[in-house]
Formats: structure tokens, C-alpha cells, sequence
């Protein structure tokens, strides 16, 4: 596990078991594995399931996401950045926060580095320029070809439209835009 912003940390499924009963910790889940154990199903969750894509239960975050060599798909990846983004920015103020997948060395760091492009903690002019800032703080950054297609050909949505603001009626906190596919 490494801590690569204040309060934001990286790592594997190691780091899961050792923080999951740490109070300290707030964990984004990026893996289908503790996806499956938190909803208690085996193989794949029905489409139509309303945790299918995200589940939220106390200090966790789960996100049914897997890596792959195809370019993950928009219609299931924005509500899973969007999720997380959401998720991170709440917990931060107040708690640790874990971001693990199974090796942590794909899923989990490309959600970091977008958290922090997004915050300005790195640029965002590019994921190439982002990448490379963020590789020097955590240098096991290896990202699988599905998200790393993903993050190039969306990276100016994920910088600049995937959340938003309420309005001033609202409460503070940021909301997903509705992704029309």
C-alpha cells in the first residue's frame, strides 16, 4: 500500500484484508471479487440487479470492474469513475482512503490518478502528462489496455463533465451527469 496524496492510498488485495477492519479506512473496491462477496453471488450478476454496477454499504465502495484487453465501455466505466470520484471526495475529509484492486497495478491507480487530475493535484491536460506525474509517486502503475483505451478516448469527459455541481438550491454535494449512449 502507498500513499500517494495526503489521505489517498493505492494498493492490492493485501492492503483490503489488512484495512477492512481499520475504522481509520474508507476502501474503493475496484474488483469484482469483493463485488461478488459483498452482494454474496457467485459468477455474474444479472444487468438488471440495482448493485449490478455499483454497491455502497458503510466505510465501502464496490464497483463490479474487472480488467480486460478491450476498451471498457462507457455506459458501464463513467457511472464507475463517477461512483468513485464521488465516493473519494466525500470520504478524504474525515478518513483514509484505500483504493485497491487485485494487484494494484491497474484499476486501482488509474481511479487514483484520475481523482487527482480531477482535484488538480496533477495536470490535466493529458493522460500522458498525468500519468507521468503520477507515476512518480507510485511507480507500479501499469494499467491494463481496457482502461488505459478508456482513459485516452474519454480523458476531456473525465476531467471536465463527468461530475457537476448542484445548484446553489441544491446541497453541496456533486452528482453524474445523465450519460446518454
Amino acid at each position: 500500500m502507498k500513499e500517494v496524496h495526503t489521505n489517498l492510498f493505492i494498493g492490492d488485495d493485501a492492503d483490503c484484508r489488512a484495512c477492512t477492519a481499520k475504522p481509520e479506512f474508507a476502501i474503493v473496491h475496484a474488483c469484482k471479487t469483493c463485488h461478488q462477496k459483498a452482494l454474496n453471488y457467485p459468477g455474474a450478476l444479472p444487468a438488471t440487479h440495482p448493485h449490478y454496477l455499483v454497491y455502497e454499504h458503510g466505510k465501502n465502495l464496490y464497483l463490479n470492474m474487472v480488467d480486460m484487453p478491450t476498451e471498457f465501455l462507457p455506459k458501464f466505466t463513467h457511472p464507475l469513475f463517477g461512483h468513485a470520484m464521488d465516493f473519494i471526495d466525500r470520504e478524504i475529509k474525515t478518513k483514509k482512503v484505500l483504493i485497491h484492486c487485485n494487484y494494484g497495478a491497474s484499476r486501482s491507480p488509474s481511479l487514483g490518478l484520475t481523482y487527482l487530475a480531477i482535484t488538480g493535484v496533477i495536470s490535466k491536460n493529458s493522460i500522458e502528462e498525468a500519468a507521468a506525474e503520477f507515476e512518480e509517486a507510485y511507480p507500479k502503475y501499469a494499467p491494463g489496455m481496457g482502461i488505459l483505451f478508456y482513459m485516452k478516448r474519454y480523458w476531456d469527459f473525465l476531467m471536465h463533465e463527468l461530475l457537476e455541481k448542484d445548484t446553489p438550491t441544491n446541497s453541496e454535494h456533486r452528482h453524474h451527469k445523465k450519460i446518454h449512449i
